[in-house]
């Protein structure tokens, strides 16, 4: 067998990227190393366990309807980050308010523990995505909701763990983006994807065409710039769309191509949330050479009022994204 780098050697190897946090950061990604490693076990079971399967009868603060496994996700990341004592405190998509925790922990964490669920009672590909701070309150003293209203270029590390015919975790501390599949021989990711990098160009666009009557011109214009012929290939774009962010945008950053879900009639500020879906994946597109933009701005300078603020999203490839965004500056 060839040498392989595990997840937690590469974690250790990298600890100088964090100077002074005398290892608390390599135990939070630890934590999620853990649980999604048990998260994944469970969504392969999905379909013998059928307990697991289905909606729990309840909504977020979304008012989606919540799966069974959604609720599970979020206990399961939130029972292992908070048995590391060096979060104080959690942003979850799943909970109305943050989630105190340890008030000496220097970090807080958002996240989706499990987006995309509604695919899996169809056995398509979900994920979690997370994001890391540090905390601006004093330590010691009870987490505040400002901790968590941070722009997304103040991001520690950002990732996300895809749930599909293989569990990847891809992951960035701002030093580029790399990838660890998960051997369940063995029971550890290993480093597979090193130093990802998405092409500058690409010809896969992402998007929920249901949609287009609802968006705006710009939307619409960019769908059939993107359904015309391209003279130098003799072919249009490609449309992909899963409807799992985490599938969407892993196929586009290695294959090349853009993610939009852009503002609707009935989504007029977007659909994602900006804090544990938008920066994260942001700041992994940009890491792997890539661009994120609202249409109007860049991502991650944009300022949280709230914690479950929505944002439109364009995300990919540098000159993809560019051309879309541009179709939206003229409307």
């Amino acid at each position: 067998m060839d040498q392989v780098t595990t997840l937690g050697e590469f974690i250790i190897e990298k600890q100088q990227d964090f100077p002074g946090s005398s290892g608390e950061f390599s135990r939070i990604l630890s934590a999620i190393r853990l649980a999604s490693k048990v998260v994944s076990q469970q969504i392969n079971k999905a379909g013998l366990l059928t307990d697991i399967l289905g909606a729990a009868g309840s909504e977020n603060i979304q008012g989606e309807q919540q799966q069974k496994l959604d609720v599970y996700a979020n206990d399961q990341f939130i029972k292992a980050l908070r048995g590391r004592k060096v979060v104080c405190g959690i942003a979850s998509e799943e909970n109305d308010e943050f989630i105190p925790l340890n008030e000496e922990g220097k970090y807080v964490v958002a996240m989706d523990p499990l987006d995309g669920s509604s695919n899996i009672d169809v056995n398509v590909s979900v994920g979690t995505i997370f994001s890391i701070y540090r905390r601006l309150s004093e330590s010691g003293t009870p987490v505040k909701e400002s901790d968590f209203l941070q722009k997304g270029t103040e991001q520690l590390a950002a990732g996300y763990v895809i749930y599909g015919s293989s569990t990847m975790l891809v992951y960035t501390t701002g030093n580029g983006v790399n990838g660890f599949t998960y051997d369940p021989g063995i029971g550890v990711f290993v480093l597979s994807h090193p130093n990802m990098k998405t092409s500058e160009d690409g010809k896969i666009y992402s998007l929920n065409e249901g949609n287009f009557y609802k968006s705006s011109e710009g939307i619409q214009n960019y769908v059939k710039y993107a359904q015309e012929i391209d003279p130098a290939t003799n072919r249009p774009l490609t449309g992909r769309y899963i409807g799992s962010l985490v599938a969407d945008f892993h196929r586009n950053l290695i294959k090349g191509g853009i993610y939009i879900y852009p503002a609707t009639t009935t989504s007029p500020n977007g659909k994602l949330r900006l804090l544990y879906e938008c920066n994260p994946m942001a700041f992994i597109a940009e890491q792997a050479d890539g661009l994120a933009s609202t249409g109007k701005q860049r991502v991650m300078e944009v300022t949280p009022t709230e914690l479950h603020q929505r944002v439109p999203f364009f995300a990919g490839s540098k000159l993809m994204v560019e051309k879309a965004v541009g179709f939206v500056e003229t409307e």
